[in-house]
């Protein structure tokens, strides 16, 4: 008998192995018979193929052991929306089951999904046969598997789009999802197929983007090829391909690029190591490697790449008052603080959709909410009644700017709790702030796992923990200077970590040297780039100060999870 522990690489490739969850659905129901007691350890793990998460406990990592806080009873449900499509009847279900089974909590994702808490055993099964007969499903939003392939949530009404994309979205969430032959991946895998013009869903960082663009000699519409972007601790944005993908070629070579992640054994020893963008880091591959290995798998040769011109990083929130492509018709894209979502709001944006439009909706990116095909005569009392439900078709940069990860308040990987934290810095900043009115992305993440995405924001700050007075007090590392787009760049860390209670002067200091000191029409993130770090740290804490590490020896981290 071998005493040699397991690693957490080989028990998951063995549990994975062992079963494939999307064949199990029949153990959830009888775990919800037989209650929480009768849930063996590995489910913890196969949950995730169906979308579920065993909750936090509402204290972080601080609050469990070997960096990960406690499980609890209860669950978190995600819900993919492919593309962001969505529709006020299955809105109205969301709000039924956000009622009834999650104490009336519902998010916004960064991946157009909706998450749902506080859900117990023995309510699942109620809460995904809901889902299934109004055209939904939470498989394949968690695990080692394809999560929600995600799009421009104006495909099909952007009056600038190079093509509608949704339909490929759609092919390639069919090809991919609750498929067997993609159930055992190394680990997440995430695609963004987008037709429009500003790269709203940002394929930069996903293990596969397609973006939209038309050859220059032929006019014809087809799409470029990135792979290996992600975030995380690693952050790194993908690499362009020499390669034209026709729009019949696009669904098989994505089929292709998942291949060769799926059978990549090389990333299945370390689970920290494990996602597409590692066969770059740490493998030697190049781009001309990976598509050789892309055309091996199709059998034929793709075109070369055209010339492309990458979009400015304008705002990608989709907030406003806007006409689309079709005459007489607008979209209206409203706010959503952080993403958190009551049932209440939801039902309003169903009937608001139904009332002045046609009932489509759209989640986005940047956990807001697009009402489309309104009628241009029935705009303005849409947007009354989103404004008066707390949905404002406006707001201040801030409030459009500011995105939020899950945090402690759910999440056994988070230090620090953020949703409460990132309203509560909007609404400090809109105070302190009330003219601001440049554009400025303000993203929160309670650990370094990047799920509120620091690392590509104009000012990310990441969960830490400080010692004040003897006491452990949430802390954020400040991150500066991210953008995608014609001037990507991954934000720079700066060296400096302060309380959660001075993110909100500390910001005010640095956007008001911006607005004393900027160039002519010289946006933050230009501003920023022209800084060292040095000046950076001092304009935020208020004079020099010495850098600090992000993570100092001993301090307190997550498990190491790509989460």
């Amino acid at each position: 008998m071998s005493d040699v522990k397991e690693s957490k690489a080989q028990r998951a490739e063995r549990l994975k192995r062992e079963l494939n969850p999307w064949e199990a659905y029949a153990t959830i129901e009888r775990f919800a018979r037989e209650g929480h007691a009768a849930i063996p350890p590995e489910w913890a793990t196969y949950f995730r193929w169906w979308g579920i998460y065993s909750q936090g406990d509402g204290v972080g990592a601080v609050g469990g052991t070997g960096g990960e806080g406690r499980a609890t009873t209860h669950f978190m449900v995600r819900v993919r929306i492919p593309n962001g499509i969505v529709n006020a009847p299955q809105l109205r279900t969301l709000a039924d089951l956000t009622e009834r089974h999650a104490r009336g909590i519902a998010d916004l994702t960064v991946r157009q999904n909706v998450q749902l808490h506080w859900v117990t055993i023995e309510d699942l099964p109620a809460l995904i046969h809901a889902l299934w007969r109004a055209g939904l499903t939470s498989l394949g939003a968690c695990g080692d598997v394809t999560r929600n392939v995600t799009g421009c949530p104006l495909a099909g009404v952007d009056a600038d789009e190079v093509l509608d994309a949704s339909p490929l979205v759609l092919e390639a969430t069919h090809l991919l999802n609750g498929n067997p032959e993609f159930y055992n991946l190394p680990r997440k895998y995430k695609v963004t197929i987008t037709g429009c013009r500003a790269w709203c869903s940002y394929p930069e960082i996903n293990d596969v983007g397609l973006t939209a663009l038309r050859h220059p000699a032929s006019g014809e519409p087809g799409f470029s090829l990135r792979v290996g972007g992600g975030l995380s601790t690693d952050p790194r944005l993908g690499a362009r391909l020499d390669a034209f993908v026709r729009w019949h070629q696009a669904v098989p070579v994505v089929r292709a690029v998942t291949e060769v992640f799926r059978d990549s054994d090389v990333l299945r020893q370390h689970r920290e190591k494990a996602r597409l963008k590692f066969l770059f880091l740490q493998h030697g591959w190049t781009a001309e490697k990976f598509l050789s290995e892309v055309e091996a798998r199709l059998g034929y040769a793709l075109d070369r790449a055209p010339h492309e011109i990458p979009p400015e990083d304008v705002y990608r929130d989709h907030v406003g008052v806007h006409p689309q492509r079709q005459p007489d018709l607008c979209y209206a894209g409203a706010t959503v603080l952080r993403g958190r979502i009551t049932p209440g709001q939801l039902r309003v944006l169903a009937d608001a959709a139904e009332r002045h439009g046609d009932g489509q909706l759209r989640t986005t990116t940047m956990q807001n909410v697009v009402v489309v095909n309104v009628r241009r005569e029935r705009v303005a009392a849409l947007a009354r009644e989103l404004a008066e439900a707390g949905l404002p078709t406006g707001g201040s940069p801030f409030r459009r700017g500011t995105i939020a990860c899950t945090g402690t308040e759910f999440c056994k990987l988070a230090l620090t709790e953020t949703k409460g934290f990132a309203k509560r810095l909007v609404e400090d900043l809109e105070r302190r702030m009330p003219s601001f009115s440049e554009h400025v992305k303000l993203h929160v993440t309670g650990c370094p796992n990047s799920c509120g995405q620091h690392w590509i924001a104009d000012i990310g700050v990441e969960g830490k923990k400080l010692k004040v007075d003897g006491a452990l007090v949430d802390a954020y590392y400040f991150c500066v200077g991210g953008a995608l787009g014609a001037r990507q760049s991954v934000a720079r860390p700066i060296g400096l970590r302060v309380p959660a209670t001075e993110v909100a002067p500390a910001i005010e200091r640095l956007l008001r040297e911006y607005l004393t000191s900027r160039r002519a029409g010289e946006t933050f993130r230009a501003f920023a780039a022209r800084h060292d770090d040095a000046t950076l740290r001092a304009l935020l804490a208020g004079s020099p100060v010495p850098a600090v590490e992000r993570d100092p020896a001993g301090g307190l981290l997550p498990a190491g999870v790509d989460a």
